[in-house]
């Protein structure tokens, strides 16, 4: 069995999940409803608010399945009972984050403002404050969703190596150079 197929995902209070006849998850919770279609060749078992997912043989692409759909399902549950969150630091002289709405607003050295507009599934707050780099904190029931979003967001102005300027993932570490400086 895969280490992480075989796994039981527990269903917490508050979350309701149903199989359908054409194998398609759909969770629902306080936060939110997501679904998921499941390969057929994946079979679904809900017992007393516990999860179990087996596969009909053990050839590799079943395996990797097993694995796959186990995880995004209690991605899926975790998502609408607890949700997920992630949190960009802007660092740079000049550089700022301003959200209004869905639409967030970054000056980030180029000669023009980027406005982006984000899915209505994530909520998206800035946080500015006096001495400190401004924060872009965002938080959402879809997992790939925040994600994307989050990489798409950092791609527009990615850390670069000789100062450290741009958008990063908060306590990520980047490896700095030293320059032509060092070279003497």
């Amino acid at each position: 069995m895969s280490r992480i197929g075989k796994l039981p995902i527990n269903i917490p209070a508050g979350v309701e999940v149903n199989v359908s006849k054409d194998n398609v998850v759909t969770v629902k919770g306080k936060l939110g409803t997501l679904q998921q279609a499941v390969n057929p060749c994946i079979s679904i078992n809900i017992e007393d608010g516990v999860m179990h997912l087996t596969r009909e043989s053990d050839s590799k692409t079943h395996k990797s399945l097993h694995g796959l759909y186990r995880a995004l399902i209690n991605n899926m549950v975790v998502g609408v009972s607890e949700g997920f969150h992630t949190t960009q630091e802007v660092i740079g002289v000049g550089y700022k984050a301003q959200a209004q709405g869905q639409v967030l607003e970054l000056a980030l050295g180029y000669s023009h403002s980027i406005f982006m507009v984000l899915p209505d599934e994530i909520k998206v707050e800035t946080i500015t404050e006096k001495g400190k780099n401004p924060l872009i904190k965002m938080t959402c029931c879809d997992k790939q969703l925040i994600g994307q979003v989050a990489a798409k967001i950092r791609s527009l102005r990615k850390p670069e190596p000789y100062k450290g300027k741009g958008i990063r993932f908060q306590g990520e570490v980047v490896r700095k150079k030293a320059g032509k400086a060092a070279a003497k």
